[in-house]
C-alpha cells in the first residue's frame, strides 16, 4: 500500500509543476515561454493559454502553472502567469485592475468607479468618443486641433460668450469731440 501511494504521488507531481519565466516569445498566435520547473528542470517553447480578450507578456521572473496532460513532460501547457513583484496591493473585495510594472493601471473600484493611472492615456476612435454624463472636469488646460462646437452657453470665469456678445451689439461709439458716432457697424 505504501508503493501504491508513493507511486500515485508521482504520477500526479508530474501532472502540474510551479514554473518561474526565464523568457517569452510573444509574436506567435499563441505566446510561447521558456520556464524553468522544479528540480532544476527546464522547457522551452511552452504555449501559454491565455484567457480570451486578454494578453500580457511576462518579465523574466513571473511565476507561473504548468500542466502536463497525462503526465507526459514533453508537451505542456502554461495556464496562468502572474507577478507578485507588481501585483497592486490592497483591492477591496470585488475590485478588478489591470496593471504594469511601470505602475500604469485600470482599477474598476467599489461604487461604480473606474480609475486609470497613466502619464499619457491615448484613445484612438476612428468616427468618435461619446461622453455620456453630466459633466467632465479637469484641472488643466484643454486644446483642441478644431473648432469647438456647443450647443449650450459658453462661459469662462468672468462672464458668458452671450453676454458679451449683447454687451458688444449695444455699446455705442464716441468720436473725437466726444459725441456718439454710432453703433458697431457688424453684430457679434
Amino acid at each position: 500500500m505504501k508503493n501504491a501511494v508513493a507511486m500515485l504521488q508521482r504520477v500526479l507531481l508530474r501532472l502540474w509543476s510551479r514554473a518561474v519565466v526565464r523568457g517569452v516569445n510573444s509574436t506567435l498566435a499563441c505566446q510561447q515561454l521558456d520556464i524553468s520547473l522544479v528540480a532544476g528542470e527546464t522547457k522551452n517553447g511552452m504555449e501559454y493559454l491565455e484567457p480570451y480578450g486578454f494578453t500580457s507578456t511576462a518579465h523574466a521572473g513571473a511565476e507561473g502553472v504548468a500542466l502536463f496532460l497525462g503526465g507526459d513532460r514533453s508537451h505542456g501547457v502554461v495556464i496562468s502567469v502572474a507577478d507578485r513583484r507588481y501585483r497592486i496591493k490592497g483591492l477591496k473585495s470585488g475590485e478588478v485592475a489591470i496593471y504594469t510594472d511601470e505602475g500604469d493601471s485600470i482599477m474598476l473600484k467599489r461604487g461604480r468607479l473606474i480609475e486609470a493611472t497613466t502619464d499619457t492615456f491615448i484613445i484612438h476612435a476612428k468616427n468618435k468618443i461619446v461622453l455620456d454624463t453630466q459633466q467632465v472636469e479637469t484641472p488643466g488646460k484643454i486644446t483642441a486641433a478644431q473648432s469647438i462646437v456647443s450647443q449650450a452657453e459658453v462661459q469662462d470665469k468672468t462672464g458668458s460668450l452671450s453676454t458679451m456678445r449683447a454687451q458688444y451689439n449695444t455699446h455705442d461709439h464716441k468720436g473725437d469731440s466726444g459725441g456718439i458716432t454710432g453703433k458697431p457697424n457688424q453684430q457679434m
